[in-house]
């Protein structure tokens, strides 16, 4: 009795000590993130970034020292303990900036920092990733580049990390973040967050895996996957699942499911057994996060062994990519549940993707059938209040994990994705034009300095191409 008492004592002191830690962190509650503020000056310092930086006198002079000696290693002068003189705001439980915040430069390197090093596992050890390597032969781009004024402007005071527009074969307007913005801290082929741009991704990798015979076609059943037994998924068609279509509005949402359990698309062995039993509803648009990574998990099912190999076809062969690009997956869960649809690429390439999927749905080629099957086989929307499309994304329809339908281009085929912090890509077949924005974070409060102008930037250069 008494070493029980003393355990428990024991843990109380311990979880005790745990929240003070967290508490005293003042940014995160899970005790995983609690010192990754030394992650982030040592990558300051790493990468030259020392204005930044506030440099403490060590017991040893480094500076006397020899550079990468024997000595220089011995002293550890190859680590930074110092601390930033940035004045940072840290938004507790959340991975990026809040979707209302108004934040300084300061906040936003941290978080450019923490999105673009999160591929590294600084911040967690359970991802890993499917890292496709470039092409033999990339395709390289041409150019025929204009200044425009309006789009510099948005550069200079928003926090668009990227903007590209691509007309005729050609890129025409092609600008990053200045340097006193964000700019020092990537460059071109540093890879960028696709947030839910990555669901997209999954669409355009389920017409190809129908295209090599894994798949018989959109409207194909995933019965022979025991993963989803029992579930409301059995025995739908893939297109319902493409069309965030699947009548499962009852039980999960983009944040959460039925009983308040985060859908945070880490798991999904453990979200089928929790829909386990549950009856498909009437069939209405739900846009979450799980879906594209059943999809993608479906594929992964049915490519097997060839799944590694049936990406590099994508991208490698097909995309003909110029860096490596990046899926995550989960090491600790099953092989069933591992592919998860975050994706990362450099500026350029996800311009090459988008490229590659205007070029498709322009000929013959099977995939440009199935983009033109999922356009067709699109379903509206119908938003309520209760759920509104961010305004850098304005469309009314969706098919295939893609955006359609966008106000202000009526009658136009388009195809867009769009992902948090005002990632957006739009696909003008027709007219052989691409808009892609990379976003560190983006507002909707249309006062707000973080706002950027969606009609201006995404609309009007497709708009006005006929």
């Amino acid at each position: 009795m008494k070493k029980i008492i003393i355990i428990f004592f024991i843990f109380v002191i311990h979880s005790n000590i745990v929240k003070a830690a967290n508490d005293a962190a003042g940014f995160e509650s899970n005790i995983i993130f609690k010192n990754k503020v030394s992650y982030f000056n040592k990558w300051l310092y790493d990468n030259n970034h020392h204005q930044y930086l506030n440099f403490e006198e060590e017991e040893n002079n480094c500076k006397e020292l020899k550079k990468y000696g024997s000595m220089w290693h011995y002293n550890e002068c190859n680590l930074f303990e110092g601390s930033n003189n940035l004045e940072i705001t840290f938004y507790e439980n959340r991975w990026q900036v809040h979707p209302r915040a108004e934040p300084n430069r300061d906040t936003l390197i941290y978080y450019l920092w923490k999105t673009i090093d999160h591929i590294k596992g600084t911040f967690d050890r359970e991802w890993s990733f499917y890292e496709i390597k470039p092409s033999d032969k990339p395709y390289e781009f041409k150019s025929n580049l204009r200044e425009d004024k309006f789009v510099k402007k948005q550069l200079k005071k928003t926090a668009i990390l990227s903007y590209l527009l691509f007309e005729d074969d050609k890129i025409v307007i092609d600008e990053v973040s200045p340097k006193e913005r964000l700019g020092e801290f990537y460059n071109n082929t540093t890879k960028l967050r696709s947030n839910s741009v990555g669901k997209s991704m999954v669409g355009y990798l389920a017409g190809h895996a129908i295209c090599a015979g894994y798949i018989d076609s959109i409207d194909s059943k995933l019965n022979d996957w025991p993963l989803i037994e029992r579930t409301l998924y059995h025995d739908q068609k893939l297109i319902d699942l493409l069309n965030m279509n699947a009548g499962d509005h009852k039980y999960v949402t983009d944040v959460a499911m039925w009983d308040g359990t985060s859908n945070d698309d880490l798991n999904l062995a453990f979200y089928m057994r929790k829909m386990n039993g549950k009856k498909k509803s009437k069939s209405k648009y739900n846009y979450h996060g799980m879906l594209p990574n059943l999809v993608f998990n479906y594929i992964k099912y049915k490519t097997g062994d060839q799944f590694e190999n049936f990406l590099e076809d994508v991208f490698q062969r097909h995309v003909k990519i110029k860096n490596s690009v990046i899926f995550f997956k989960t090491k600790t869960l099953p092989e069933q549940g591992r592919a998860n649809s975050m994706f990362y690429a450099d500026r350029y390439d996800y311009l090459r993707i988008a490229k590659t999927i205007m070029d498709d749905y322009q000929s013959n080629n099977c995939v440009g059938k199935y983009l033109r099957d999922i356009h067709e086989r699109r379903v509206k929307k119908k938003l309520t209040k209760e759920f509104e499309e961010p305004l850098y994304n304005p469309s009314k329809e969706y098919g295939g994990f893609f955006h359609m339908k966008y106000s202000g281009l009526k009658n136009r085929v388009i195809f867009g994705m769009s992902g948090y912090g005002g990632n957006s890509i739009l696909i003008d077949p027709e007219t052989s034009t691409i808009v892609v924005i990379n976003s560190l974070h983006y507002r909707s409060k249309s006062s707000s300095k973080y706002h950027y102008n969606e009609k201006k930037l995404l609309i009007k250069p497709i708009k006005k191409r006929k």
